[in-house]
């Protein structure tokens, strides 16, 4: 019989688009889940002629569950994210790096009659996460893709005596300062805007440095070296500006996609050991980790409300291309 739903979707168009949808049955593996909360990013953005179910950053329900599911059930609130699923074949996943599967299923590569904005939809059981209680779904549906990964780059690189340098206070880099905080960390922020110093110190960051109309970051007055430098900001960064108070063997992690050429200096990076890593979205493991992390921790998404209906859906992509979303847009069931 599958399950009914009313989904927002994308068009070829560019449109969002409502439309009635009957899944199937589930499979062995699979839960059927009520939606309650959706995230959304600027991933929903680059799909915007894929004809595709909205939403990946996901709070729901568990409405019913196939016969092989074990970890999950009817009435349990769980979040999920990016993958539906990886292959556990692959000689990434055998070696617990699945959020790398070379047979994944991800958002906007497969499944597209799957989604977060929609009143019920499928997901795999494998990548299903329960919310721990004291996390609010409006918190919950953010890290689930954006607090996903920040955390993936602080939990493997950052230790308590590190000084954290990051760039930008916006959907990412708020959730950095508070993760990179809570974890011990000396955590310095540099943004555009001195308007955001004050947010800034009460997140979590011991210095603030405003870099608009600097051209030599020298002459910002940073106190000491910074040993990892995560680049949150979407805008195009000339990292060669924070070289001079980068620490020896500092690591750079860029997070935001976009288009255009990442240059570093050759010679400084070669000769004080410096590294350019990038980083994606939480393994398995890491993202209950993280859950957990965020609930025992109190860290809160700084978000804008939007209804879970065409016209919610309409004003919450207009303002994420415009770049004015503050910082997180979280949509709700009514």
């Amino acid at each position: 019989m599958g399950f009914e739903s009313i989904q927002l979707r994308r068009s070829p168009s560019g449109k969002i688009v409502q439309k009635a949808f009957v899944h199937p049955e589930l499979d062995a593996d699979e839960v059927a889940i009520k939606i309650t909360h959706s995230g959304l990013c600027y991933t929903d953005v680059h799909y915007s002629t894929t004809d595709m179910v909205l939403g990946h950053e996901d709070i729901g329900i568990i409405h019913s569950v196939g016969s092989n599911v074990s970890s999950v059930k009817p009435g349990d609130r769980v979040g999920w994210g990016y993958p539906n699923k990886t292959c556990q074949r692959c000689d990434l996943c055998l070696r617990g790096e699945d959020n790398f599967c070379a047979d994944k299923q991800f958002f906007g590569e497969a499944d597209f009659d799957q989604g977060s904005l929609e009143t019920i939809t499928m997901h795999k059981e494998q990548w299903l996460f329960k919310v721990p209680e004291g996390l609010s779904s409006e918190d919950a549906a953010p890290l689930m893709c954006g607090g996903s990964t920040v955390w993936t780059p602080l939990v493997n690189h950052v230790k308590p005596y590190h000084r954290v340098g990051i760039v930008g206070i916006s959907g990412l880099g708020h959730l950095a300062i508070q993760f990179a905080s809570k974890m011990g960390a000396d955590v310095v922020v540099f943004s555009a805007s001195e308007s955001k110093r004050v947010e800034a110190l009460q997140l979590g960051a011991n210095e603030f440095y405003a870099t608009k109309g600097v051209a030599d970051y020298t002459k910002l007055g940073v106190t000491k070296p910074i040993d990892r430098l995560i680049i949150s900001s979407s805008a195009k960064v000339d990292l060669s500006l924070f070289y001079p108070f980068l620490s020896k063997q500092a690591m750079i992690t860029p997070l935001s996609i976009g288009e255009g050429d990442l240059t570093v200096p050759y010679g400084p990076t070669v000769l004080q050991g410096m590294q350019v890593s990038g980083s994606i979205i939480a393994l398995r493991f890491m993202q209950s980790k993280a859950l957990e992390f965020a609930a025992r921790n109190g860290i809160h998404v700084v978000v804008e409300r939007f209804s879970m209906t065409l016209e919610g859906a309409n004003a919450a992509l207009a303002k994420l291309k415009e770049g004015k979303m503050r910082y997180r847009a979280v949509l709700f069931k009514d």
